[in-house]
């Protein structure tokens, strides 16, 4: 017993169909390749030497040919397969497998090439068809009966082009087996393919297929496929085919076996696809015809002798007039003879998927669709598009994330508004107001003062909050629509709400616990949703701006799920965000960016409550600090999307203000994180210059590294020097008794002397050394450091207090003179901030020489200020409420 059950176990089971379709073999010795190639050679050759042998003439057998006939009968269960030039070449061998006298019983819903072939059978070879409603098999007992017809076949289609009527070949075949044992059953199978149906294995006697279409699927070749199991058959067809000389190429064949490897993997794609426009169509109130929907009356039969519906359907609209210009209205969806197709055009536009219009004996008002692998809501929002380009539906409410339509009726009749789904099986998001109809936020810039380089090592480094900040405005949007404007990176994209991924929100980020706490530090961001997002979501066209985009959605999907409550119910809303300070200089540019657009989300979705604003315009401590924590959290996760190990202590800055000390945890060393609290009064003035030299941070730290194991005594000291900096500045920081004249002359001998040790650690750079030379130099003699990573980047320079506002500015004309620029700032300001803004666009008060503070900020000057001028507008408008 337990030899039978082991022996069972370890019988070699049968391939499934895709293994089957991609494992190319054939066990025939005289076809195994001597080199062992991994893909079947092309013998591109007309004739062969020798005598005897195999092969002699390509129009008799080819090599090439004969792995994919072998191939074809292995995926459709058959003893022999056939390839040919065309499918209608194929059936031309079929029916020539009949006589002069001989009768054919055919469905009245045929390929318009197969019924044309059968009118020239009865006008040049006496042969007749009988049309009959295929169906329903009654029809065809008539005819088998009649002793005085000479029935030699009947033909078959199932689902029939373009009806989709469905044929019970099985039943057929069982009839025609009882009645006319000599009558060949053949089906027409190009519709489902070998993957969806096996008609010999339904009783059918031979089958044939269109390798142009599903086996092929790209559209490159033509070629046909003919499978039957009875000797006698394929001895006729073989015969044929070598007589006439219409075998397919050894290169097509090659082609066409390669297509045949995805046959399964792109038709489960397309019938996903056409499942969903399908239900899209039916719903809208069309007559859809389309095996996959529960409402079609060949259904039943279907799934009983297919295993799937296919990626061909057609509807009516009652209206021929109607139906060109749906059809004339389409982009994505080509007109084309053809379908099954999955190439791509040049210009990376696809055009997958066939619409063709038909005005035969059929319906003059039919379209039928043939779905190709786009993404399913590219091709509903284009047939959409179209549907209301033509009249065809119309708009009855354009609130919420998709508009409600409803079917117009070519008699003016009123029909049922409906209200749109997605693809997925899914609702569409409705879309919701935000809590706050217009909000601005923003958040500081920030400077490592001391230990860069060092705190990678363990040594402590100190950063400070500077007041150039980023500013996020957000606003209410009606359409459906969220959208984020980045004019500093000269990216702009709206995002149908309707489309985002959300099955792919993650529930830990949604839950209540993590709206009052905000996301753990440890968790990390969804990858399957940020390549999505980086794949199909976002232009890839400014590279800056791509991973501040995904940030952004990620936030945003996120919090909108989590208020859904059961279902995303996202806020429509606008996101334009300015920087005041330079991008990518080293100045914590992005943790400014993802801390303003974390709280514009958090107080736009009401997830945090609008703090109340002093008269003065500018609260000082109105944010509460677990609010602020809450923002940091989110402002995190950002920084994890766009920079993926993040430290931390650049959100902390750009959120909480003031400065930070901040040491790593390095061999068994605790880490920690000391926020130095600003205080009134105590913030220092610093220039800042950008050298518009690029920096390669990572280089630059695996270089200090690598000098580190090399050269520990020259290293480590240098370590233990910039610890004993950092230590000094963060007490002088703190220290409230220390004299502010002082405080500054020991700050900027600490900036020198941090410099000093970060040239000995080889990542200064000469633009750096040049910003220096002219700040020390006369008559400013002022002590600069770099900031940040060094290799270019950006410089500090420590201002005292007595220093002239003359003096500074000829010191930032020589430095732009020399092609540096410059941003004057103070270190260790407030936090971010926010301020609610009214739904209007009223201008400064031009009655009253131009207020420079305004009670409502206008949009364009939002748009068009830049840099200082960006800062004093955006911080003269009245109402920051700050942390």
């Amino acid at each position: 017993m337990q030899l039978t059950l082991l022996a069972t176990r370890t019988a070699a089971r049968p391939y499934r169909f895709a293994t089957q379709c991609a494992t190319v073999d054939n066990p025939d010795p005289q076809h195994k390749d001597q080199y062992g190639s991994s893909s079947v050679p092309i013998y591109q050759t007309a004739t062969f030497k020798g005598m005897g042998g195999a092969y002699d003439y390509t129009r008799s057998g080819n090599p090439t040919r004969s792995h994919l006939e072998h191939h074809i009968a292995k995926i459709s269960n058959a003893r022999h397969a056939f390839a040919v030039t065309s499918g209608m070449g194929a059936l031309d061998v079929i029916f020539r497998l009949l006589k002069p006298g001989d009768e054919i019983i055919a469905g009245n819903d045929l390929y318009g090439g197969s019924n044309r072939l059968i009118g020239y059978l009865k006008t040049h070879g006496g042969i007749t068809t009988h049309h009959v409603d295929t169906t329903d098999p009654s029809t065809l007992v008539p005819l088998l009966q009649d002793p005085s017809r000479k029935v030699a076949m009947v033909l078959l289609e199932s689902p029939t082009n373009p009806l989709l009527q469905i044929a019970d070949l099985e039943t057929i075949a069982r009839l025609v087996r009882t009645h006319r044992p000599e009558a060949l059953v053949v089906v027409d199978n190009t519709m489902m393919s070998p993957y969806l149906c096996r008609p010999l294995e339904l009783g059918c006697d031979v089958v044939y297929d269109s390798g142009t279409k599903y086996l092929s699927g790209h559209h490159d070749l033509m070629a046909g496929v003919i499978t039957c199991d009875r000797d006698d058959v394929a001895k006729g067809i073989a015969f044929t085919i070598n007589s006439i000389g219409n075998g397919l190429s050894p290169f097509d064949a090659f082609l066409l076996l390669r297509g045949v490897k995805t046959l399964s993997l792109r038709i489960d794609k397309q019938q996903a696809n056409s499942v969903l426009i399908a239900q899209y169509l039916d719903q809208l109130g069309f007559k859809v015809n389309y095996p996959g929907l529960p409402s079609h009356r060949g259904k039943a039969v279907h799934d009983r002798i297919a295993s799937g519906p296919g990626a061909v359907l057609s509807f009516e609209t009652g209206d021929v007039a109607m139906s060109e210009r749906i059809v004339g209205s389409a982009r994505l969806w080509g007109i084309s003879v053809s379908f099954g197709c999955i190439n791509f055009s040049h210009v990376s536009r696809t055009k997958l998927s066939c619409f063709k219009f038909y005005k035969r004996n059929l319906p003059e008002d039919l379209i039928r669709l043939c779905v190709g692998i786009e993404d399913p809501q590219d091709l509903v929002d284009d047939l959409e598009a179209a549907l209301l380009e033509a009249g065809a539906v119309r708009v009855v409410d354009e609130a919420g994330a998709r508009a409600t339509l409803e079917r117009v009726r070519p008699d003016g009749g009123d029909m049922k508004a409906v209200e749109l789904k997605s693809v997925g099986g899914q609702e569409r998001v409705k879309a919701g107001r935000p809590a706050l109809e217009r909000v601005m936020t923003s958040a500081p810039g920030k400077v490592i003062l001391f230990g860069e380089h060092a705190v990678v090592h363990g040594v402590t480094a100190i950063a400070g909050a500077i007041d150039l900040r980023c500013y996020c405005l957000a606003e209410a949007r009606s359409d459906g629509q969220i959208s984020l404007d980045l004019p500093d990176l000269g990216y702009s994209q709206s995002w149908d709400l309707s489309t985002l991924p959300w099955h792919l929100v993650d529930p830990a980020l949604t839950s209540s616990s993590c709206l009052k706490t905000g996301p753990k530090p440890d968790q990390a961001p969804s990858t399957e949703l940020l390549t999505l997002l980086a794949n199909q979501f976002v232009h890839q066209d400014q590279l800056k701006a791509v991973q501040a985009a995904q940030a952004f959605l990620y936030l945003y999907m996120h919090l909108a799920a989590a208020q859904g409550a059961g279902a995303p119910r996202p806020a429509a809303q606008s996101f334009t965000v300015r920087s005041g300070l330079p991008i990518s200089a080293g100045l914590g540019s992005s943790a400014a960016f993802s801390v303003a657009v974390s709280s514009a989300l958090l107080y736009s979705h009401g997830v945090l409550p609008l703090p109340s604003s002093s008269s003065s315009g500018d609260a000082k401590g109105g944010i509460d600090r677990a609010h602020a924590d809450l923002v940091n959290a989110h402002a995190f996760l950002a920084e994890k999307v766009i920079h993926g190990t993040p430290s931390g202590i650049d959100n902390t800055v750009a959120t909480l203000g003031g400065a930070v000390a901040f040491r790593r945890a390095v061999k068994g060393r605790e880490g920690r994180l000391d926020v130095i609290e600003p205080q009134e009064g105590r913030g220092i003035r610093f220039l800042l210059t950008d050298t518009k030299v690029a920096r390669d941070t990572k280089t630059l730290v695996a270089g200090v590294a690598r000098r580190k194991l090399e050269e520990p005594d020259t290293i480590n000291p240098l370590f233990d020097s910039i610890q004993r900096i950092s230590d000094s500045a963060h007490s002088l920081l703190t220290s409230s008794t220390v004299d502010r004249a002082a405080q500054l002359a020991e700050l900027a001998q600490l900036v020198d002397q941090n410099h000093a040790h970060l040239v000995s650690l080889g990542v200064g750079h000469a633009a750096l050394e040049a910003v220096r030379s002219t700040t020390r130099g006369e008559p400013w003699g002022l002590a600069t450091k770099l900031t940040g990573a060094g290799g270019g980047g950006c410089a500090v320079t420590v201002v005292p207090d007595d220093f002239s506002d003359d003096s500074l500015a000829s010191l930032r004309s020589a430095l732009a003179s020399s092609g540096f620029e410059t941003y004057s700032t103070t270190v260790g300001g407030r936090g971010f901030g926010v301020v609610a803004v009214p739904p209007s666009s009223a201008e400064v008060d031009e009655a009253e020489g131009g207020a420079e503070r305004s009670k409502v900020p206008e949009r364009r000057r939002f748009d068009e200020c830049a840099g200082e001028e960006l800062a004093r507008w955006a911080e003269g408008v009245e109402g920051w409420v700050r942390a």
